[in-house]
């Protein structure tokens, strides 16, 4: 007898009978998993459960307490397998497609784990065939990109391009940001006394040392470049009495910190802008902050933002730069969770990177402080007030977006405590003329005693 071939699509109804009446998605799942990277993929310290109800168990590294990742619509597959990685995943995170249920935590964790497998165009051929078996040949059509995606248009780094992009951040809900940063509206790590101090405690710290670093006397004009809703311009102006300046892009963070300034009657001392550092022009400041600012200004572009700082300073002016920076010496090649769904076109360099074009646009550096170990301590005090409040979050801005800050928050956390990224402040000086420090660095970090009528 001579054998006939069968047609393609024969041969993929065959394959399809097979997956539905064959067995779990499970079972399905354990076989895959074995045959690729050498079997790397098979031992998840987590269980995995699937939309039919059947689960994997983990291998080795999973035990009673582990993690479920639920596959809860063949959406979560479709995700990956047109964004294969990170952006994949973080895609059917945000839509609810792919969830977990205990401990997220400890699916994050396993990053490191799997950091060193790579997948051959074998293994990926071999994984969406498996995927379209299970999933039905609908798992080809790409899937709806979840709603809060990013999407940048114009040159990298422009006016309006660098306005959309950290609009896209900042102006979704003033409610929704006190929710998480708390009553001190600083977003920007703290500066803990000790691990127990509250959020609201570190956070005027961390404030009054910016101020202390600066030397700020009264009378003084200080800029802050990034003011977000107000807290630094309130504090120095209604402590330090210097007369402040903030700059912000976010129309909805300019008219809460105006509100702010009123309610503290300080309309005489503080001012507050809508507009870009780069569209001052033709003023003159005794000191200037950018706290939690610098990382949207890009790579190449650290020379003119520091040219225009220097622009704006007088002669002998201090400058305090608070920005996270990369341990790592080359930034990620690829779409990330953060980039898509938290700060589109953010960019995190390296320590020398900032302190060379300081030094270019005429800086001394003076004093550099790592803060790494306070921002975690920060992070996960947000992260808990979000998850408190996740019902009033959803609702101030949807579901998706509440479920991307919940994993960026975590996240960021375990990266500041794995040492993959750090924040530092750095404090620079116009060489050009005395800057006025003091001698002892110590003197800067005294902290200052409470004024008559402050809580002690």
């Amino acid at each position: 007898m001579t054998s006939q071939r069968q047609p393609l699509s024969s041969t993929r109804s065959r394959w399809l009978g097979a997956a539905r009446t064959g067995g779990s998605l499970a079972a399905a799942a354990k076989r895959t998993l074995a045959s690729l990277a050498n079997g790397q993929l098979a031992q998840l310290p987590f269980t995995l459960q699937f939309w039919d109800g059947s689960s994997l168990t983990g291998g080795q590294h999973a035990d009673d307490r582990a993690a479920i990742v639920v596959v809860g619509d063949r959406r979560a597959l479709s995700h990956v397998m047109h964004e294969p990685g990170q952006l994949g995943l973080a895609r059917a995170w945000v839509d609810g497609s792919l969830a977990v249920r205990g401990d997220l935590e400890q699916v994050l964790a396993t990053r490191r784990m799997f950091a060193s497998v790579r997948l051959s165009l074998r293994d990926r051929a071999q994984l969406a065939l498996a995927a379209v078996r299970v999933a039905g040949p609908g798992i080809l059509r790409a899937p709806s990109i979840p709603e809060i995606e990013a999407s940048l248009r114009g040159r990298r780094h422009s006016l309006a391009r660098d306005r959309t992009a950290v609009r896209h951040h900042y102006d979704l809900s003033n409610d929704f940001y006190r929710l998480v940063l708390g009553p001190t509206l600083v977003y920007s790590c703290a500066y803990f006394a000790n691990r127990d101090e509250s959020l609201e405690q570190a956070q005027e710290r961390k404030l009054d040392l910016i101020c202390r670093k600066l030397g700020l006397v009264e009378g003084e004009r200080l800029l802050d470049i990034g003011c977000g809703w107000g807290s630094l311009v309130l504090h120095a102006a209604a402590n330090y009495k210097v007369r402040a300046v903030g700059v912000t892009v976010s129309e909805p963070q300019a008219t809460l910190a105006r509100q702010r300034v009123l309610e503290q009657r300080l309309q005489d001392r503080v001012e507050i802008r809508v507009a870009d550092y780069r569209e001052l022009m033709g003023t003159s400041f005794d000191k200037i902050a950018s706290v939690g600012m610098y990382e949207h200004i890009g790579r190449s572009q650290l020379g003119r933002y520091v040219g225009n700082v220097a622009r704006l300073l007088r002669p002998g002016g201090l400058f305090l730069n608070h920005g996270i920076a990369r341990l790592a010496s080359e930034p990620p090649t690829s779409d990330t969770f953060i980039s898509r769904y938290v700060f589109p076109d953010g960019e995190l360099h390296p320590l020398s990177d900032l302190l060379t074009a300081m030094l270019g646009a005429g800086f001394e550096v003076r004093d550099v402080e790592s803060l790494r170990e306070h921002y975690p301590l920060t992070l996960r005090r947000w992260l808990a007030n979000l998850r408190t409040g996740r019902t009033e979050a959803g609702a101030l801005v949807g579901a998706q977006r509440e479920r991307a800050w919940e994993l960026y928050l975590l996240a960021a956390a375990r990266a500041f405590e794995d040492a993959d990224i750090t924040v530092y402040q750095v404090l620079a000086a116009r060489h050009d003329a005395p800057h006025g420090l003091p001698l002892n660095r110590s003197e800067l970090l005294v902290e200052r005693p409470p004024a008559a009528g402050e809580d002690d």
